[in-house]
């Protein structure tokens, strides 16, 4: 079974592509971001965590202390490098048992930061969904209920859309918001490679 990985700077439209791909052609999508919250409650990742962290992580038995979370990515380079080096092989397992389960030519795994992570060799292919910067940044201002300073600040993490285009197999535009003929078409194309 072939590995796709559908990745996409944040507003580029990458989930509703796969949420389209889905209902259209039935392809299983492994969600990496949905994926990764359920890692962090596993007992040995939770162990883990807890031993390079301390109990800091956690709020409850079953929430973590997202504010701390995300000002240590932000600000600590070492500690986001340790953090990945617990959850990632985890997430990795997960996908893998997910992949036994589906009956699929191919799947998809949906993730923004697949050359970031140096994610790209554990794939067959890797598609990016793009779109212009100003439609990004008005998806994701509408969709996060941020202002234009918070979402830059989001885009300036992630690598310029420039250079996962040229490191991509395949590129998908979606500049409309709406389920437009040209969208389909060119998932449809890639389905045909794929399948």
């Amino acid at each position: 079974m072939k590995k796709v990985a559908i990745t996409g700077n944040i507003g580029s439209g990458k989930s509703w592509v796969c949420e389209l791909w889905k209902q259209r052609f039935g392809i299983p999508v492994y969600s990496s971001d949905d994926a990764a919250k359920r890692m962090y409650f596993l007992p040995d990742v939770r162990r883990q965590i807890c031993e390079r962290f301390g109990g800091v992580f956690y709020v409850s038995e079953n929430e973590l202390n997202r504010k701390f979370i995300s000002a240590m990515i932000f600000s600590d380079e070492t500690a986001q490098r340790d953090l990945e080096g617990i959850l990632y092989p985890a997430l990795f397992i997960d996908f893998e048992r997910w992949m036994a389960r589906q009956n699929a030519p191919y799947v998809l795994f949906e993730s923004a930061l697949v050359f970031e992570k140096r994610l790209e060799r554990r794939f067959d292919a890797v598609v990016m969904v793009t779109a212009s910067e100003t439609i990004r940044l008005r998806r994701a201002m509408s969709r996060d209920h941020c202002d234009e300073t918070a979402i830059r600040a989001r885009m300036s993490k992630q690598w310029p859309e420039e250079g996962k285009r040229l490191l991509s197999d395949y590129v998908i535009w979606h500049e409309n918001d709406d389920e437009d003929e040209t969208l389909k078409e060119q998932i449809q194309r890639l389905h045909i490679i794929f399948r």
